[in-house]
């Protein structure tokens, strides 16, 4: 499979740039039709209008509110103007499209019509109302699309060179293994890491990952396996550690639920990964 569609999500934040220079690169690379999306966000005006109207009058409520909106409208004229600017410049196949509604409902409703979606990770600092927040966890869960998360800090001159895959064996990583293939693919270099390994399909304990990486190998991936044994700390952070010892600028993992509601409870390595990622983070549930 090739990346032809990808969907960026831009919101107004000054992390839009870092992005929108991500999203662009893929989309040369890959030769990807790249939609820029920003939601106009229904939620955001009740939820201020009721924690303004606990300390003011609805005079003064309504008032914050025609700023807000009018705030959201102009971020969003801005946000076009460099999805703009960066497409005539680049040369890249694309489209911008504004909408209104709830951001975690609208993403996802976009995302199932892409290949891939870019998105920023939550930053706790920038308050949101409880239908939108948490927009990674929720559109990971009901997009039925593979996610590609920037961290809320950092800036990242490559993307996909040297790919780290955390591999476990699992539904959840065979998924996003799959759906990585395009960046795969095109990376310099790739390693599969088992943390605390089973024994895999071939039975060969003393070879843990050994059978995905021929599988990228037989794809023609530069790719190699390793493992590592580490009971004291969490397995993210063995993750992250690796990722920086390795210089990896990708980490690609299954994103993992223990609950029913799994769009709302995340088990503990998705977790910890999408609280504390230092590289870009590609998940697929």
């Amino acid at each position: 499979m090739a990346l032809k569609d990808i969907l960026l999500h831009l919101d107004g934040s000054p992390r839009d740039a870092v992005r929108l220079d991500l999203a662009a690169r893929l989309a040369v690379a890959h030769e990807a039709h790249l939609i820029g999306l920003f939601v106009v966000d229904s939620a955001l005006p009740s939820w201020v209008e009721a924690s303004a109207l606990a300390y003011a009058d609805a005079i003064e409520a309504d008032a914050l509110i025609g700023q807000l909106e009018n705030g959201m409208r102009e971020s969003a004229g801005r946000a076009e103007a460099a999805f703009s600017e960066r497409r005539t410049r680049d040369g890249f196949s694309g489209e911008w499209r504004l909408v209104e509604g709830r951001v975690a409902a609208s993403v996802a409703l976009h995302a199932r019509y892409a290949d891939l979606t870019i998105v920023g990770q939550d930053d706790p600092a920038t308050p949101r109302p409880p239908e939108s927040g948490d927009l990674v966890e929720r559109l990971l869960f009901t997009s039925g699309r593979p996610v590609l998360i920037i961290p809320a800090f950092g800036d990242f001159t490559t993307l996909g060179r040297n790919i780290l895959v955390g591999w476990d064996g699992g539904r959840e990583a065979a998924r996003a293994v799959n759906d990585a293939l395009p960046l795969l693919a095109k990376a310099n270099s790739a390693t599969v890491l088992a943390i605390n390994p089973r024994r895999g399909i071939s039975g060969r304990a003393g070879a843990p990952a050994a059978d995905i990486a021929l599988h990228l190998a037989r794809h023609g991936v530069k790719v190699n396996a390793d493992h590592t044994v580490a009971r004291d700390i969490s397995e993210a952070d063995v993750l992250l550690n690796d990722a920086f010892e390795r210089g990896a600028d990708l980490l690609v993992v299954g994103g993992y639920g223990r609950s029913q509601f799994r769009e709302m409870l995340l088990g503990g390595i998705t977790h910890r990964l999408l609280q504390e990622m230092t590289l870009p983070v590609f998940m697929s549930h």
